[in-house]
């Protein structure tokens, strides 16, 4: 599969779960919701405090695999780097993330505080490969 055609399952295919190494080299697994930003890169919403985060500033490597809504079906895995956009500069970006995979947030403003309380940040995944390429 290439690269563009897992960017356009994602934009339909929000569920996933991503993949991290904890710091013993152990892989430690977090369900996510995921979408593609204007970048093309694979975006995920989460917490300074998160393991997942901690993981990925020590080591940046990052698979996801998602799904549909209905599980079984369609899926896909993608592999990749992953950077981490904090707040302040997260918060627009936050927003874009919140319109382009839930639509328009009844008070912005609110939003906003939320993600500065729950300090809330971007994961950014740049995708290097995607695939199943076969099915087996």
């Amino acid at each position: 599969m290439d690269i563009e055609q897992a960017r356009e399952f994602i934009r339909k295919n929000h569920r996933g779960v991503l993949t991290t190494y904890r710091q013993d080299g152990r892989l430690q697994m977090s369900p996510i919701l995921m979408g593609i930003d204007e970048e093309g890169l694979a975006v995920i919403s989460s917490r300074e405090t998160a393991y997942k985060v901690k993981n990925l500033r020590r080591d940046p490597r990052a698979s996801v695999c998602i799904f549909g809504d209905r599980f079984f079906g369609q899926w896909l895995q993608i592999d990749g780097t992953a950077e981490i956009l904090s707040l302040p500069e997260a918060m627009e970006p936050l927003v874009t993330y919140y319109r382009t995979n839930f639509g328009e947030h009844p008070d912005w403003e609110e939003y906003r505080q939320a993600m500065v309380q729950e300090q809330r940040l971007l994961i950014r995944i740049h995708i290097e490969h995607a695939g199943p390429d076969k099915s087996g």
